[in-house]
């Protein structure tokens, strides 16, 4: 027995996080003695260094006492190491990755980097070990050990980042079927090579999946839910989730303070809410995503930013040339041929044995690494690669006190997927369109792979801050974006559509920046509280121009039409309907079902012949198409509810019953009644929700994550909520406390100064203590 005991032993310590030197764990514990962490009544926290390294290493420690699992989970992700925690399924997902994320390369980058980053690094890697340390009753899934260099995987925070434009079925269409890559021509197991470690415990993620709709379907959108042509298979619409930003200029407020709203649309519970501030000038509060150690949207007492999801077409495909020689392959780049690079990657996976692994040659021209093959040509893509650059940028923009320091952090260019929307202290507001834009021969359709053969289709360096469509001060008093194009920023002192080369953006006016615009025009009286009603105004302006031709449908439908008897109620509820939301509303179940349904259905048809989809379904469905999706409603909501004339509350729900990141939801569970909508109709307070696992409610997973409205003046005022509460854990008070105010949008008050902690502590501590 004693050798199967012994083997019991090796396997359960090469599970188990390794132990820290104690000369690792006295630092640690020195460090810790420089931190307080205080979580205010709402479990929020508010982490006070004297260092700026030493704030980061409190960050990350409390961090991961709200939820390990899905810092964890992020740095799975950003190192394509997934399957080792989910199994085969993730295999592409991880290849992807491993595409760009070497971590030979990123170590090199780490030893490259100032002194200054690298401390940073440093004490990232040694909150989460602490952490890990201190809590030796939490088994990570993988990570049992995280190195500073890892922070260089995950540098910019956007929920659905540049990589994840990869389609991952072309991607295995390519690499599963190569030769080297296959064993006596068997597609997927003959590759695998058994391991004997024992598998951990897993839990489901989903990352983004690909944009398929520019009318639908935003950059900044990937949802646990499902998104793009996923969310088609599985027979519900793509979730525009995107962002809001608005900034508001003195000459517009009360107050004569700048005003500015930032509210990230990302599925639930990606994101976290803290405040950290340092005596090295750091004091930045507002949305961290897990795991890293920068606020991505948020301010401190001087700036604030928030990033809303872009258009710009930065991403390039091209067309190689592979020729195959004796001495390896090359590909034709003007009179030239170049060798393609070719690498050998492992992809780990576990099993329900153990682990075992997948062994892929991968390959990558100038252009960058290559991906599927169109029409026997091999397609490479071409994207912002610069980690380091990306961690700068994201961490210094927080530093900033001042429009001159904010706009010396973008020229940087490395916050490639996002514009961002600005205000400060001055009374400067601004819009600033996507910070990394390739300047590009203008003869050539970007939309499509280009030639690579041909030089011409380089990049030709990035276009300046200064060049792209910004626009900054305009005497209107506001600036909005939703994820709509740039050209109405500013409403009539927007950016001009025709001085700006067609790859500047590729989107168009959405519903929520019709809405923007119409509740910031012609208003110079803002307030905290006046924005923070804006926000949740409860227009859905798609439906003023969807509806009518409904009831027209309706109207014109001759007497002896079935529709006429059993859609009268219906289309009179429509009919005298003012195109706001309400959880007491009927017409906003009707209208949202339908529109829902409708959309399903013509979506193709609508990008096939390049309209919009609201004026597709507005003038290009046929009158019985448009009643007989409002029959179908009706008799459905007769099966799930008893009646046509449900109230939008009662179907429409906010629920958390787990921490899972892949959540349940249930009928009989306790849920929430939410008034707004998909932003897809409008409403600028953005709720994505769905039917899940034969649910008759729907039940939102993405949409207002958090939620901020600040003033600028001599100090800072703040109100905010978060989608839920701050805790991953079902057992904390703070697992769900703010889902009833966050239904409402009921924002509580945000403790920005010490001194307004006081009475508002519910515990303050060290790291460890």
């Amino acid at each position: 027995m004693r050798p199967i005991v012994l083997l019991c032993t090796l396997l359960w310590a090469s599970c188990s996080p390794p132990a820290a030197p104690n000369v690792q764990v006295a630092a640690w514990e020195q460090r810790a003695e420089r931190v307080t962490i205080i979580r205010d009544d709402w479990g929020i926290p508010h982490v006070y260094g004297e260092t700026d390294a030493d704030a980061v290493f409190g960050l990350m420690y409390a961090q991961a006492e709200d939820d390990f699992n899905r810092v964890e989970t992020n740095f799975l992700n950003s190192q394509g190491r997934l399957a080792e925690a989910e199994g085969e399924g993730e295999i592409y997902r991880d290849l992807r990755m491993k595409l760009f994320i070497d971590p030979d390369d990123m170590r090199a980058q780490y030893e490259a980097s100032p002194a200054w980053l690298k401390s940073l690094m440093d004490a990232w890697a040694d909150g989460l070990n602490f952490y890990l340390h201190t809590h030796p009753e939490v088994t990570p899934r993988v990570i049992t050990h995280f190195e500073p260099w890892m922070a260089l995987t995950f540098s910019e925070g956007s929920i659905g980042g540049d990589i994840e434009r990869v389609d991952l079925d072309a991607l295995e269409t390519f690499y599963g079927s190569r030769p080297e890559n296959m064993a006596h021509g068997q597609r997927r197991d003959a590759s695998v090579v058994a391991s004997r470690v024992a598998p951990e415990g897993i839990g489901p993620v989903r990352p983004a999946s690909d944009v398929v709709l520019a009318d639908v379907v935003s950059r900044d959108d990937a949802a646990v839910q499902g998104t793009g042509r996923q969310a088609w298979d599985e027979g519900f619409l793509p979730e525009p989730t995107g962002s809001n930003g608005i900034a508001i200029a003195p000459s517009n407020s009360a107050s004569g303070n700048a005003l500015f709203l930032i509210n990230p649309h990302t599925s639930f519970f990606f994101r976290a809410e803290v405040h950290v501030v340092s005596d090295e000038g750091l004091n930045a509060y507002g949305a961290v995503t897990w795991g890293q150690f920068f606020v991505y949207q948020g301010f401190n007492d001087r700036v604030g930013w928030m990033h809303t999801s872009s258009r710009v077409d930065n991403i390039d495909e091209y067309l190689e040339t592979v020729i195959e020689r004796d001495d390896g392959l090359y590909y034709r780049y003007g009179d030239e041929e170049r060798p393609v690079t070719a690498r050998r990657v492992t992809v780990p996976f576990r099993t329900d044995t153990g682990m075992a692994q997948r062994e892929f040659t991968v390959y990558r021209t100038h252009h960058g690494p290559v991906v599927r093959q169109e029409d026997g040509k091999w397609v490479s893509i071409r994207l912002m690669e610069e980690p380091t650059d990306a961690l700068t940028q994201s961490y210094l923009r927080t530093k900033a006190r001042s429009y001159d320091e904010f706009v010396e952090t973008m020229r940087l260019h490395t916050n490639s997927s996002n514009n961002t929307v600005y205000a400060d202290a001055d009374g400067n507001i601004a819009y600033f369109h996507s910070n990394f834009v390739p300047e590009r021969d203008t003869r050539f359709d970007w939309d499509e792979p280009v030639d690579g053969t041909d030089p011409t289709t380089d990049w030709q360096g990035v276009h300046a801050v200064e060049e792209s469509p910004n626009s900054v001060n305009p005497s209107v008093g506001w600036i909005q974006n939703t994820n709509n194009w740039p050209y109405s920023a500013a409403g009539p002192e927007s950016p001009d559509q025709d001085d700006f080369p067609r790859y500047m953006d590729r989107g168009s006016e959405n519903p929520r920046g019709v809405h923007a615009i119409r509740v910031l025009e012609n208003k110079t009286d803002f307030t905290l509280s006046s924005l923070m009603q804006a926000a949740y105004s409860n227009q859905l302006p798609a439906f003023a121009q969807l509806i009518p031709p409904l009831v027209e449908a309706f109207d014109q439908a001759p007497a002896t039409s079935p529709f006429r008897e059993g859609l009268a109620e219906q289309i009179e509820a429509l009919r005298g309907w003012d195109y706001r939301w309400s959880v007491e509303s009927v017409p906003t179940a009707l209208a949202v079902l339908w529109g829902e349904d409708l959309m399903r259905q013509v979506s193709d048809d609508a990008r096939a012949a390049g309209v919009s989809v609201y004026d597709y379904m507005a003038t290009r469905t046929s009158e019985e198409q448009r009643l007989e999706t409002l029959a179908g409603v009706s008799r459905r909501l007769v099966e799930d509810f008893g009646s046509w004339e449900t109230q939008w509350g009662d179907i429409n729900r906010f629920q958390r019953l787990t921490g899972d990141i892949d959540h349940p939801f249930d009928d009989d569970g306790p849920s929430i009644p939410v008034g707004f909508t998909s932003g897809r109709w409008g409403s600028l307070a953005s709720f994505g929700a769905r039917r899940h696992d034969g649910s008759k409610k729907l039940y939102g997973t993405s949409g207002n994550s958090f939620v901020a409205v600040v003033e600028f003046g001599d100090t800072v005022r703040a109100r905010a909520i978060t989608a839920g509460g701050q805790s991953g854990d079902p057992g904390s008070p703070h697992f769900n406390d703010q889902a009833q105010r966050y239904s409402t949008g009921d924002l509580r008050e945000v403790y920005f100064y010490r001194t307004q902690l006081e009475g508002h502590t519910e515990r303050e501590y060290h790291p460890g203590g």
